[in-house]
């Protein structure tokens, strides 16, 4: 009887699959931002208005490994810095309209892309698989405190 637990090996290969699949959509970006900008500007999307230390902290990155990052968006306009009303000492960041419409000119490309590749590739059937995957894919992400899915 085969053991129920997962294998090293089928993380592996679910690993690599997400990985390449990450990989090729960033190939498709837009590329008016650096990935770093994408990614803080997603999360504050997400989840802001939020610290630069939570935005950091989400994305397993030092604070000060992102000052340029927050400063180059804010300069943009893309990104506005508030005083936190709880806390005098800290700053909260939000997404400005600006902002928004950056971010979702850098996803259409990864957009456009997949869905055409989904519907090259795959069956009705086999998108629905797909979707009901990446709800499983999310609480993977989220499990043990992880990093939430960055992109609207």
């Amino acid at each position: 009887m085969r053991n129920t637990s997962v294998l090293p090996r089928e993380a592996a290969v679910l690993r690599r699959a997400v990985t390449a699949l990450a990989a090729r959509a960033r190939a498709e970006r837009g590329g008016d931002l650096s990935l770093n900008q994408v990614a803080v500007l997603g999360r504050v999307m997400t989840h802001g208005p939020i610290t630069p230390g939570e935005v950091a902290a989400q994305l397993r990155m030092l604070p000060q490994s992102l000052t340029r990052t927050f400063a180059a968006l804010e300069e943009l306009g893309l990104l506005i810095r508030m005083p936190d009303p709880s806390d005098g000492r800290q700053h909260l960041l939000s997404v400005t309209a600006e902002g928004r419409a950056a971010l979702r000119a850098e996803m259409a490309p990864r957009d456009r892309w997949l869905a055409r590749a989904m519907n090259d590739v795959l069956s009705p059937e086999e998108r629905a698989q797909l979707l009901d995957a990446a709800e499983l894919l999310q609480r993977l992400v989220a499990a043990g405190g992880g990093v939430a899915v960055v992109e609207p």
